[in-house]
């Protein structure tokens, strides 16, 4: 959430940011404006006619000392109609004070200075390329070919089980998936020293809010019903991502300021409805409905929010440097950012089976718009309480990161080779029929 003395002080440069968005939001300012001086005009009416209230009572009471009881009666009177008129503007200003909020939660993150102005995903800046495309002597297979050939995914019987979207993995799809989940949290926890979580699967709304997943993007969420109770629907989510308990695990705290920064790894299955969109009924990986992701969060101080998101991204590339992987790091301009993000890296390795590099990390920083969500401050040395930097990072995602490997390590006799880092895990060095 953007902070409302920000806007009240300098509406034409938020205006101007966001309209670098190219979602028109910048219209929604003037009422956000006219809103915020209601409240406030309605906050001074109240609070100076709780003053005279406290004022006539006095007087009431000086009146009945001096025994002049009809005096005091009708002062009386006057202070009931006083209370009757604060009633009245209480109302007004929860009434307002509501509409201002919805307006609130519903407004983006304001673009870093630094991000590319720009309208689509064409306009993204290319920052770097590691590696080269694997090389092939013939046309590459498929994902959906070495998995049909190892057996390494049924298609057909997770279709069958929960509809399209949803995946069985089986024998050493099975093992090279949660031998992936076991590197990744390994990795971030030795070599980057993250702290790892376990977060529940289910989340309230409150969470879903805080990271800016609500109201936006309600209808991508599976909401949760306690068995048979209909009045329960829409209290609790299957979570889209990690990032929406733990960025919320200090919510309506504050911290000291020797505590930060705070960094934590979580793996957990990922839940997207996808409303709306293509696709999804097409065989293979690409697009899921659900999914493994290890999540990277970090707190911090606001003066390291962005060499942190630097880190941040390097933890993510560390991971496709060490199995081998191509890949590239785009800047999002400021029209293809996420909703809460002030500046967004993504991470996209190469599948040569598909010929097209696939997003498997986004990497951003939030400054503070979702502490502010959140309620989440921090206690500085000198007692100034202020609110930090909330960064998130896919550490990496699956299942496009297990497409990405099977189809570069594929071998000429229709095997797939097994990086030299992911062997301990899988406890074998290739995958053969």
């Amino acid at each position: 959430m953007l902070d409302i003395k920000l806007i009240r002080e300098n509406p034409t440069q938020v205006r101007e940011r966001l309209k670098t968005r190219h979602g028109g939001d910048e219209v929604k300012i003037d009422e956000i404006l006219s809103l915020d001086e209601q409240r406030r005009s309605l906050l001074n009416e109240v609070e100076q006619l709780k003053a005279l209230r406290n004022r006539v009572s006095k007087e009431i009471g000086a009146l009945m000392g001096q025994k002049k009881l009809e005096e005091a009666e009708s002062k009386k009177a006057e202070t009931r109609e006083i209370g009757e008129k604060i009633i009245g503007l209480d109302k007004a200003v929860v009434e307002t004070e509501k509409a201002l909020h919805e307006l609130m939660v519903r407004l983006p993150n304001l673009p870093h200075a630094s991000v590319a102005l720009g309208h689509t995903a064409e306009d993204n800046p290319l920052i770097r390329l590691f590696g080269e495309p694997a090389k092939f002597s013939s046309p590459p297979a498929t994902h959906i070919e070495l998995c049909d050939r190892l057996k390494l995914v049924d298609f057909a019987r997770g279709t069958k089980l929960s509809g399209s979207g949803f995946l069985l993995y089986t024998n050493w799809g099975a093992r090279l998936e949660r031998a992936l989940i076991q590197f990744l949290l390994d990795l971030h926890i030795t070599e980057h020293g993250y702290t790892e979580v376990a977060p529940p699967y289910i989340v309230g709304r409150h969470c879903m809010e805080g990271v800016g997943q609500f109201p936006k993007f309600a209808d991508q969420a599976y909401a949760v019903q306690e068995g048979q109770d209909g009045s329960t629907l829409g209290t609790l989510y299957l979570l889209p991502t990690a990032e929406a308990p733990v960025a919320n695990i200090h919510r309506e705290e504050i911290l000291k300021e020797t505590q930060l920064p705070i960094s934590y790894v979580a793996y957990s299955p990922c839940f997207r409805a996808e409303a709306g969109a293509a696709g999804l009924g097409t065989r293979g990986m690409i697009r899921i409905h659900q999914f493994d992701k290890v999540e990277l969060i970090k707190i911090v101080k606001p003066e390291d929010g962005y060499s942190e998101l630097e880190k941040l991204v390097g933890h993510a590339e560390r991971v496709l440097q060490l199995l081998g992987l191509h890949y590239r790091v785009i800047n999002l301009c400021t029209g293809d950012m996420g909703f809460a993000s002030a500046k967004t890296y993504d991470i996209e390795v190469w599948a040569p089976g598909q010929g097209q590099f696939l997003e498997v990390s986004s990497c951003s920083n939030c400054e503070d718009f979702q502490a502010r969500r959140m309620s989440l401050r921090y206690k500085t040395e000198g007692g100034e309480n202020k609110m930090p930097h909330i960064l998130n990072g896919s550490g990496t995602a699956l299942a496009r990161l297990f497409v990405a490997l099977i189809e570069t390590h594929q071998q000429p006799d229709g095997s797939v080779l097994i990086p030299e880092p992911l062997r301990p895990y899988l406890r074998t060095d290739c995958i053969r029929a």
